[in-house]
């Protein structure tokens, strides 16, 4: 009961963070979108948010937490929309099998490897055990993961008006498995955490520094509530 009642406080105060990113959108894309790519769905939060705001003729969305998908298989079905389609394996820069953190607030599952020394891992442990014994909120699986660049030479992909990425300090190696592919995405959505839980191997300044090599230009940053955690979302300037 308690890490629900966390993560429902969350949402509420991440709501209006989610507004003014679809305000901008709003201000700078047509209303009607082609491709929406959402890695890390989730249980559908972002897809129920676009397709209420937006005319999205293709959702490919990715979740490869098992628990996690087979809700959002659930709140896909109560979405108007018959073209999101929902895929039960992760994006990133490599294809086969990795091991994948899953947490007992779903929301924190990660490919990356945790710091288990971490304060800030601490207080999450003690915030989302309050009631329980459990020590630890993390478990082991394996799960599959692919590259965009394969999944959209498959699908005929051309052209990505978003591609919102939340995989808790994954990002960016799913913004280098597009590789070539990169330059067919108009806008990139992602989250980058600043606190020590998460051993990402990289910082926000080689992501920044990936993306304008590659014609991004950052537009938007916005500081989520009670975390060390921003959104910032990059424009592709051939566009």
């Amino acid at each position: 009961m308690n890490i629900k009642i966390v993560t429902f406080f969350l949402s509420l105060f991440d709501y209006i963070n989610k507004q003014k990113v679809i305000n901008f959108f709003k201000k700078n894309l047509n209303n009607k979108i082609e491709n929406f790519i959402d890695v890390g769905a989730h249980h559908a939060e972002t897809v129920k948010l676009f397709n209420k705001n937006f005319l999205i003729k293709n959702f490919f969305c990715f979740e490869p937490n098992p628990s996690t998908f087979e809700v959002l298989k659930k709140k896909i079905k109560r979405i108007k929309n018959n073209s999101i389609n929902i895929y039960n394996f992760a994006l990133g820069d490599i294809n086969g099998y990795l091991n994948f953190n899953k947490s007992i607030e779903s929301n924190s599952s990660t490919l990356v490897d945790i710091n288990d020394q971490s304060k800030y891992l601490i207080r999450k442990n003690n915030i989302l055990n309050f009631f329980k014994s459990k020590d630890n909120i993390f478990s082991k699986i394996q799960v599959k993961v692919k590259t965009l660049k394969e999944f959209t030479e498959e699908k005929s992909i051309n052209k990505i008006e978003i591609l919102k990425i939340d995989t808790e300090g994954y990002d960016f190696n799913v913004i280098k498995g597009l590789e070539q592919k990169i330059k067919n995405v108009q806008y990139i959505y992602f989250e980058h955490h600043f606190h020590d839980m998460l051993k990402k191997g990289y910082h926000l300044s080689d992501v920044h520094n990936y993306l304008e090599n590659n014609h991004f230009k950052k537009v938007f940053k916005i500081k989520m509530f009670f975390r060390k955690t921003f959104e910032y979302i990059y424009y592709n300037e051939r566009y």
